[in-house]
C-alpha cells in the first residue's frame, strides 16, 4: 500500500493543535471591532457633537400672523462648520420659515438666524448664538472623491435623533434638479439610506471630513439617494456670506458635459478633456442675442477652460454681470469666439 495522502498527515496534526473544549478565551469587544467598524466609528467620533436638528415653523396661507395654530411644522438636519456657530443645511428644511430652533447632540437648543437661502443649490446658511465655541466639522474635497469610497451619512430621519447609515459613493457627476427648478450639477450619488428628516445633514468619508450635503432620495427606489457636493457648497457658502445670497449671472443655455476626443483637443489646441455641449438656448437670452446655437460646445469663457457645466456656472459668477465675456464654442470643424453680455439671473 501507498503512503497516507501527505494533506490527512495536515489534518491530523491541525486537530491534535487544537484547543480543547474548556481552553476558549474570549474576545473583548475592542478586539472583535474589525475595521471597516472602526473607520466607521472614529469618522463618526469626529462630526456626532456638530450635527444638529431643526424644527421650523411656517405660517399657513391666510394665517394671521402671531397665532400659533396658523404654524405649519417641519424638520430636517444640518451641521455646524465653524466654531462661531454656522449651520449649513438645505434651503428646503428653512425656505420660508418664520421661527428656527436648532437642537444640538448634547440637548442644548438654539433659536437660529437665517443668514442666507440659496433654493437654486438647495442650500442655506444658519446661524445660532453661544458664548463658548461650538463643535464643528471639517469640510473636505468632493473633487477628490472616487466611486466605492466608504459614505457615511448622518441625520434626523423621521426625527429620529443622530442616526447613522454607511455605504458607498455609488457615482459622482449626477444631476439633480432643486425645488426651484434649476439644475444642480456635480450631484454624489450613494446608497447610504436617507429618509425624509435626513436632509441637510452631513454626508462624511472616512476621514470624518464633509464632503456632500445630504439633499433628497427618488421615491420607490432602493439605495439612490444624493448629497450636493461639498465643492459645491463652499462656493454657495462665500456667496452668502459676500452678499447675504447667492448672486448669478446668467447667460441662458441648457448643457450637459461632453468629452472631447484627442484629435479634436490636438486640431484645435486644447489643453481640456472635455467641454460643455449646448442642448437648448432660451428665447430672448443672452446666449441667443451672442449667436451661440444649440449643438455647439462651449470650451472657454475670457481663455478660462469650460470642462463641465459646475464649471460653466461657477465662471458665471456675479462679477460678470452686465460684463461682455468672450465664450470660446466649437461649431461642427470651427472654432469661434462669440461675445454675450449675462445678465443677473433672476431669484
Amino acid at each position: 500500500m501507498g503512503s497516507r495522502p501527505r494533506f490527512i498527515d495536515d489534518l491530523s496534526r491541525a486537530a491534535s493543535d487544537a484547543p480543547g473544549p474548556n481552553s476558549f478565551t474570549p474576545l473583548s469587544d475592542d478586539a472583535l471591532l474589525d475595521a471597516y467598524s472602526r473607520t466607521v466609528i472614529g469618522a463618526l467620533e469626529r462630526v456626532q457633537q456638530a450635527v444638529a436638528f431643526i424644527s421650523v415653523e411656517r405660517r399657513l396661507p391666510g394665517a394671521a400672523p402671531g397665532r400659533e395654530r396658523g404654524a405649519r411644522g417641519g424638520t430636517g438636519s444640518g451641521f455646524i462648520f465653524t466654531p462661531d456657530g454656522y449651520l449649513l443645511t438645505n434651503s428646503h428644511v428653512v425656505h420660508g420659515a418664520t421661527h428656527i430652533q436648532v437642537t444640538l447632540a448634547d440637548g442644548a437648543r438654539f433659536d437660529a438666524d437665517l443668514v442666507g437661502d440659496d433654493p437654486g443649490s438647495d442650500l442655506a446658511v444658519l446661524r445660532i448664538g453661544s458664548p463658548e465655541p461650538l463643535p464643528h466639522v471639517e469640510l473636505g474635497e468632493s473633487s477628490k472623491l472616487r466611486v466605492g469610497q466608504i459614505a457615511i451619512a448622518v441625520g434626523n430621519p423621521l426625527g429620529l435623533a443622530q442616526t447613522v447609515t454607511t455605504g458607498v459613493v455609488s457615482a459622482l457627476g449626477r444631476s439633480l434638479r432643486s425645488n426651484s427648478g434649476r439644475m444642480i450639477y456635480d450631484v454624489i450619488q450613494t446608497d447610504a439610506a436617507l429618509n425624509p428628516g435626513n436632509s441637510g445633514g452631513p454626508l462624511i468619508n472616512s476621514a470624518g471630513q464633509v464632503v456632500g450635503v445630504n439633499t433628497a432620495i427618488i421615491p420607490g427606489a432602493q439605495s439612490i439617494c444624493f448629497a450636493t457636493a461639498i465643492d459645491t457648497a463652499k462656493w454657495v457658502i462665500m456667496q452668502i456670506f459676500a452678499h447675504g445670497r447667492v448672486r448669478r449671472a446668467y447667460i441662458g443655455v441648457a448643457g450637459t458635459t461632453t468629452p472631447l476626443s484627442r484629435r479634436v483637443q490636438r486640431y484645435f489646441g486644447l489643453s481640456a478633456q472635455s467641454g460643455v455641449h449646448v442642448m437648448e438656448i432660451v428665447k430672448g437670452s443672452p446666449a441667443a442675442a451672442g449667436g451661440l446655437r444649440t449643438d455647439d460646445n462651449i470650451v472657454a469663457i475670457d481663455s478660462q477652460p469650460v470642462q463641465d457645466v459646475d464649471a460653466l456656472q461657477r465662471t458665471l459668477d456675479a462679477s460678470r454681470i452686465d460684463k461682455p465675456v468672450n465664450v470660446t464654442v466649437l461649431r461642427g470643424a470651427q472654432r469661434l469666439e462669440l461675445t454675450l453680455t449675462p445678465v443677473e439671473q433672476a431669484s
